[in-house]
């Protein structure tokens, strides 16, 4: 998911995404270590999405908090 995607998505959507992510790691885990899962890349690029959306999703509370002030 690119920064630009993310970005378009509400709050609600972001922690949706954050949670269903969450999921499909723990998922993806499991495959890994009983030996099902194909591409181990796919655990990476999934760590990366979850670390964007907390990045932009972070960004928007301090920018939404100093809009506040």
């Amino acid at each position: 998911m690119k920064v630009s995607e993310i970005r378009d998505l509400s709050n609600d959507e972001r922690q949706q995404k954050l949670s269903d992510l969450k999921e499909e790691i723990f998922n993806l885990r499991f495959q890994h270590e009983i030996g099902q899962l194909e591409n181990p890349q796919v655990i990476k690029k999934t760590k990366r999405t979850i670390a964007r959306l907390k990045t932009i999703t972070k960004e928007t509370a301090i920018q939404d908090k100093k809009e506040k002030e």
